[in-house]
């Protein structure tokens, strides 16, 4: 089996190499709205488009470790 995904990784790398810089940025929009949608539909009841990117941000954010620069300039 891990044959097989290393198989499908290097096609799916070809594949994207073959693009041009416009299409990978269309590709990563569309998969970005379908992720965004997904996430959405995963709650019950599901999310509005806005409350589910927002509590996507708010989740990325509270994930982030605070940089040290910051730490130092708040005192």
């Amino acid at each position: 089996m891990h044959r097989l995904a290393d198989l499908l990784r290097a096609d799916e790398r070809r594949a994207l190499a073959t693009l041009r810089s416009a299409e990978r940025v269309r590709l990563a929009l569309r998969l970005g709205a379908r992720d965004l949608e997904t996430f959405r539909l995963a709650h019950d009841p599901p999310l509005g488009r806005d409350e589910a990117d927002r509590e996507l941000r708010r989740r990325r954010q509270a994930a982030r470790r605070p940089s040290r620069c910051l730490r130092e300039l708040a005192g």
